[in-house]
């Protein structure tokens, strides 16, 4: 499960007081940034999960039985699949680290990049899972993350305060995850699951107030770019990690 440095958004400051009809429409524009950026990301993870599980598994025509090709076997079976599974955490720490640094142009490419690794590795999913119960989940965490994104957005209440109680509870899902690597408890997955999707949707409203607030009217285009970036990050992680709890609950397995 990736997770940045949170924190590493509060350097780029808060919300500007001045001219009341500037900044309206200059965070409009801000938050529309960050939702495409997002967007696109969402995009490319699914085109490459699609892509990548139908270039490593073939379908018998005689059976309907689904086995790996030589890439599937590679994909998934072969040491190649932790560096599948780890490169995307390294790329989403790399571009947490070094966005200060970066071009806009620079940061942009990282954040594609790391969606489609996260797609390859999201690949095995539609071994685990059929293809409608993965498109039903889509679309109810689609539903879910916009309500709770909305909230966030416009609620005049002070979320700053779910921030540690939530980062808290993201700490215990990540270690709860890990323990039950070996000990493969269906009963512990399940309580992760359940806690996973309260969490993340914590996290969609909070960080969608935080997005909110690290704007300012007086920014140049490069830190007003590096803030949508980094923004669409934390809601494509929220969305992302949502998904897959929501699919481990009400998925059909294969």
């Amino acid at each position: 499960m990736a997770n940045p440095d949170r924190n590493a958004y509060a350097r780029y400051g808060t919300v500007s007081r001045a001219g009341a009809g500037e900044i309206d429409a200059g965070l409009r524009a801000y938050m529309l940034r960050v939702y495409n950026y997002m967007a696109i990301g969402l995009a490319l993870t699914g085109i490459a999960a699609y892509g990548a599980f139908n270039a490593a598994v073939a379908t018998d025509p005689a059976t309907g039985a689904l086995g790996l090709t030589e890439f599937g076997a590679l994909l998934y079976t072969s040491p190649l699949r932790w560096v599948v599974m780890l490169a995307p955490l390294a790329a989403v720490f790399f571009l947490s680290f070094r966005i200060e640094k970066m071009s806009v142009a620079a940061a942009q490419i990282t954040f594609w990049v790391y969606a489609g690794l996260v797609g390859l590795s999201l690949s095995s999913i539609f071994l685990v899972y059929t293809g409608q119960s993965i498109t039903q989940v889509f679309f109810i965490t689609a539903a879910s993350f916009g309500a709770l994104s909305l909230f966030g957005y416009t609620t005049k209440r002070d979320l700053s305060g779910w921030g540690s109680f939530l980062f808290m509870g993201l700490i215990g899902i990540i270690i709860a995850s890990i323990v039950n690597i070996f000990l493969a408890s269906s009963a512990l997955a399940f309580a992760v699951s359940v806690i996973g999707v309260l969490v993340f949707a914590g996290l969609t409203a909070y960080d969608t107030q935080q997005i909110k607030e690290m704007y300012y009217a007086s920014d140049d285009e490069a830190t007003a770019g590096r803030k949508a970036i980094m923004g669409a990050l934390r809601l494509y992680l929220d969305f992302i990690n949502m998904f897959i709890m929501l699919l481990q609950l009400f998925g059909d397995r294969r």
